[in-house]
């Protein structure tokens, strides 16, 4: 938690907002996510009161995405994150898969968490949940007991910060709680947002979308095969005007094109094949597989953090803790052995 703190801390003031004034713009959200989801803003209370910080460090930990100045980063590749979804007619094993590089600052992988959660208040019968996250914040990738999992890709919109609404690390958690994509999808499509992201659903049924928002409304992506791939800029014909100037040297497009070279180079996909794709570098370091810029400041390297490939039927994340070309996926199961319980 504290290296989480200190990493965020760093990283606002790189953008010109020292971490009190995040913390002061925060609280804008406090009111808005316990009307949200009332069960959601007494587990951050929790947070703060088990690690003896500042309710409003936990809150802008959570809210960091919609209070992070528009301007973050501008000039050099922003973009981060690849995810794909493979539904069961494209997949070896006949299950839904969901995969994703999270890239993201490179200091904040030692503050990455995976989470196992059993839900006791809230949405009545809420499923149980695994999701891979950051120290003090409430969820990020992850998948639920009734096989629903999500991905994520920050957006930047030109209507970014325009008002408050709903934080996208805790409407992820949310989601958690849904049984389906169709649930997912009417859940999202009632809420107002802050911020631009996409959500990239899929369940073990074999339905999957991409959720595009922005303060400006939401539109839902189809795939139109067997996989669904997305990176950092908005799809939906719709959303073409929301989206914010890309730099020059934006990575967001060649990367999304070749993670659908790669997805259609095999008729079917298993795990092996979204390792592959998860670790391509063939466009060096703005690869889908990134390696960190050595020439940037250490608040601007983007890197891929962690990898993920999820198994929705069977309830396996399989995690890459760190640049995924480097190490090996580790199997994290969501039910707990019994004699571990």
């Amino acid at each position: 938690m504290e290296l989480s703190l200190a990493n965020y801390a760093r990283l606002f003031a790189f953008n010109g907002m020292p971490w009190e004034e995040a913390q002061r713009r925060s609280a804008a959200y406090r009111d808005l996510i316990g009307g949200f989801d009332a069960a959601l803003l007494e587990e951050m209370e929790g947070i703060a009161r088990g690690a003896g910080r500042p309710f409003g460090e936990i809150l802008a930990l959570n809210a960091r995405t919609e209070i992070l100045p528009p301007s973050f980063l501008t000039g050099i590749d922003e973009g981060e994150c690849t995810a794909i979804a493979v539904t069961p007619p494209g997949s070896t094993s006949g299950g839904t898969l969901l995969a994703q590089n999270w890239d993201w600052i490179g200091s904040q992988r030692e503050a990455m968490i995976v989470l196992r959660v059993r839900e006791s208040t809230g949405r009545e019968n809420a499923p149980a949940c695994l999701t891979l996250t950051e120290a003090g914040m409430l969820a990020k990738i992850g998948f639920n007991s009734s096989g629903l999992g999500v991905c994520l890709n920050i957006l930047r919109s030109v209507f970014d910060c325009a008002h408050a609404g709903v934080p996208v690390h805790v409407l992820l958690r949310a989601l958690l709680k849904c049984a389906s994509v169709r649930d997912a999808n009417a859940f999202a499509s009632r809420l107002s947002f802050g911020g631009s992201s996409n959500i990239l659903v899929a369940d073990r049924g074999g339905e999957c979308a991409s959720l595009e928002f922005s303060p400006k409304g939401m539109r839902v992506v189809r795939g139109e095969g067997a996989t669904l791939c997305h990176t950092n800029h908005f799809l939906h014909p719709e959303a073409a005007g929301w989206q914010a100037r890309h730099v020059p040297n934006l990575s967001t497009i060649p990367r999304l094109d070749r993670a659908r070279e790669l997805a259609a180079s095999r008729p079917r996909l298993g795990i092996e094949d979204l390792k592959r794709v998860l670790r391509d570098e063939s466009a060096g370091l703005l690869s889908i597989c990134r390696k960190p810029d050595p020439s940037l400041p250490q608040e601007a390297r983007i890197e891929s953090v962690a990898s993920v490939i999820m198994e929705l039927k069977r309830g396996v994340m399989h995690v890459a803790p760190d640049v995924p070309s480097g190490v090996e996926y580790q199997p994290v199961a969501l039910a707990v052995e019994p004699a571990l319980a």
